[in-house]
């Protein structure tokens, strides 16, 4: 049992290196993002066709030669191949399928702009608009919740991994343990519901820490009572109590109710 508690501890400890790398990497670019998207949104429009990778913005007109969102494909992101009227074809890819590219069909005309050599954004003919892969728009937000989830869930695993290798043979300490490592799942899993609701309602980069704030000091507060429960023994399993065994009653003997011997039994002894 000894075994299974530290091997336990090690995996949330390896879950906790893992997460931190990733949350501080996602951090890190949240800030490069933000640069590329302000250079985004203050670049002038292209006086002509460039002729090579420009920090401008050209609208080039498309036609859609296929598109394929591959829903229930994992490692595969949503693509589509773009036709301009001159020239070789664009493959594009997609970080979502909504709200352009579930509806595009082989034959539809988009506009797509270029930057920096690359389409970053493509507009339906009903002006819908949609960021590719390339896009800079909604990245920072993006590395944010990214950022947001990995490190509360790194934080909290090696917080409940080490703790148990500190309090060993103490199951209170164990339970105590567990319930922070399982708060800071939840926290991570609020982080990822709030960038996607941040992302399919387009709300600004200040919504994300205005909705998970909020929620993660809920979270927090309940892994403390928990954690105080249980190191208390409020969460410990009470014993079953056994039911008590009938004793079994003891037969009278042969004769009387009492044990005695009737008158013909005398008479014949």
């Amino acid at each position: 049992m000894r075994y299974k508690a530290a091997a336990r501890s090690v995996v949330w400890l390896l879950v906790a290196v893992a997460t931190l790398v990733t949350g501080v990497v996602a951090a890190g670019q949240m800030g490069r993002a933000l640069d590329r998207e302000r250079e985004y949104r203050a670049a002038p429009a292209c006086a002509s066709v460039p002729v090579r990778a420009a920090g401008c913005l050209w609208e080039q007109e498309f036609t859609v030669r296929t598109a394929d969102t591959h829903r229930g494909e994992r490692g595969r992101s949503p693509e589509a191949e773009l036709l301009p009227p001159s020239g070789r074809s664009w493959e594009v890819t997609f970080r979502a399928t909504d709200p352009v590219l579930s509806e595009l069909e082989p034959a539809d005309k988009v506009v797509g702009v270029i930057w920096h050599g690359r389409v970053v954004e493509v507009r339906d003919a009903d002006g819908r608009r949609q960021q590719t892969s390339a896009g800079p728009v909604g990245m920072p937000e993006g590395h944010f919740g990214g950022a947001l989830a990995c490190l509360s869930v790194g934080l909290t695993a090696l917080v409940g991994g080490l703790w148990p290798l500190f309090a060993r043979r103490d199951p209170r300490h164990a339970k105590a343990a567990a319930v922070v490592r399982w708060h800071g799942v939840g926290m991570g899993g609020a982080a990822v519901l709030t960038l996607w609701a941040q992302e399919s309602n387009d709300w600004p980069l200040w919504a994300i820490p205005a909705i998970w704030g909020p929620l993660a000091l809920l979270a927090s507060a309940s892994m403390v009572a928990f954690a105080v429960a249980a190191l208390r023994g409020d969460l410990d399993d009470e014993a079953t109590p056994t039911p008590p065994v009938p004793v079994a009653a003891r037969p009278p003997s042969a004769g009387g109710p009492d044990g005695a011997a009737t008158g013909k039994e005398r008479g014949s002894s």
